[in-house]
């Protein structure tokens, strides 16, 4: 027989009635909150798997910033890109027109007056800053202008040659800026004379007609440059003085007297001797800037007379040189863009990685935390009714009392 004692009685209904009560209140409380996992206790696996979770969620994200902020900045500098090249394409044409011979000082002028203003614009250009103020082409110098210029009214580069990258997924980085040196400084020039000593007497029709042959010419790196001697008798001669002993290299035809046209490991050229013996250093491997170019063509716009045959030749000389040097500076401009829209590729391909690994990430993390409300509302309701029940169960029960039947 076993032995109730009203206190029993009490203290197991008002147990009851708490637990009923609790399990009412976490039902409200998921239905309120939108999750079944509200606290560890609740389920300490699925909470530790929703931390862990939660945790994927946040680095994706952070690299879905970084993505958007590397698109960004390649996109700026692809668009500062396609318009120096729109620039310099105008520039050329206009330097094709300068090389009509009909033009009149006048017209050249006019010319002049454009390509400074294109200049300008290029400059505007290669000092684009991007959201957070930083100059793109500067390197690591993004509080530096790019390129600035100078007293004499020369644009010179004033960054470093830094490249800075942004991480987008872990191991996976991309440049997300390029140093203005290595697009519009470091530019192959044309091959040009450098230098004149000791002659009144000049080169024209210089050109590189075979750029196989000049590299087969030297064993090793092509020399920066070479020096075109012309004797007492005329004889010309063309020489490596970069090695020891001294190199004579191979003319076409052998011998070669002033005035006659030759070539020499692919390059072209007339000599015209002048009053007295003397030689001509040959840039031939050099590196020029674009606004170099561009402001050598306008001072020769305005500087240089035609009138004389020297003069017409240094006219001619500058207009070919300034075409090439400019066909170098677009394709430096354009190798540059290609190699952007790679890295802009890999930035969209892993943008789309990170998208699909953030529903993903998600869909899983909403299985274990949020609520079924249509489930959660059933057993609310059921949840409610126990509760009553207890309760009208329980203040029947508190009124028995052996006191009752005396």
């Amino acid at each position: 027989m076993i032995r109730i004692s009203s206190q029993q009685v009490f203290t197991g209904g008002i147990n009851r009635l708490q637990e009923l009560n609790a399990s009412l209140n976490n039902t409200q409380e998921q239905i309120s909150t939108g999750k079944k996992v509200n606290r560890p206790s609740d389920d300490p696996v699925a909470a530790a798997r929703i931390l862990k979770l939660d945790q994927e969620v946040k680095r994706i994200e952070t690299y879905q910033r970084n993505v958007s902020l590397a698109d960004n900045r390649l996109q700026q500098e692809e668009n500062a890109l396609a318009g120096s090249v729109d620039i310099l394409q105008r520039i050329r044409e206009l330097t094709v027109q300068a090389g009509n011979g009909s033009l009149s000082a006048n017209d050249r002028q006019s010319i002049s007056a454009e390509l400074q203003q294109r200049v300008d614009q290029l400059a505007d250009l290669t000092n684009t800053r991007d959201a957070s103020g930083e100059y793109i082409f500067s390197g690591f110098q993004g509080d530096q202008p790019a390129f600035v210029q100078a007293a004499d009214g020369s644009w010179n580069y004033n960054g470093d040659e830094g490249q800075r990258v942004l991480e987008i997924d872990d191991g996976v980085t991309v440049p997300i800026s390029d140093h203005g040196k290595g697009i519009f400084v470091n530019v192959p020039a044309a091959i040009s004379v450098k230098a004149t000593t000791g002659t009144d007497g000049y080169i024209s029709g210089l050109e590189l007609g075979n750029e196989q042959a000049l590299r087969d010419a030297f064993v090793g790196a092509v020399p920066d440059d070479l020096t075109v001697v012309v004797d007492a008798g005329g004889t010309v001669t063309v020489e490596n003085r970069n090695v020891t002993p001294v190199q004579t290299l191979t003319t076409s035809p052998a011998t070669v007297q002033a005035g006659e046209e030759f070539e020499v490991a692919g390059i072209r050229m007339t000599v015209s001797q002048g009053a007295s013996a003397g030689n001509f250093t040959l840039g031939i491997n050099d590196r020029q800037s674009v606004f170099g170019t561009i402001d050598k063509l306008i001072a020769g716009l305005e500087g240089i007379d035609k009138t004389t045959p020297e003069g017409q030749a240094s006219y001619d000389a500058l207009i070919a040189e300034s075409l090439i040097n400019l066909d170098n500076a677009q394709e430096s401009i354009i190798l540059k863009q290609t190699e952007l829209g790679g890295r802009m590729n890999a930035v969209e391909s892993t943008e789309a990685f990170l998208e699909d690994s953030a529903l993903y990430t998600k869909e899983i993390r909403s299985e274990l935390e949020d609520v079924d409300y249509a489930e959660a509302v059933s057993n609310l309701s059921f949840q409610s009714f126990v509760l009553q029940a207890a309760q009208q169960s329980f203040a029947q029960v508190s009124q028995l009392s052996l006191f009752d039947q005396l």
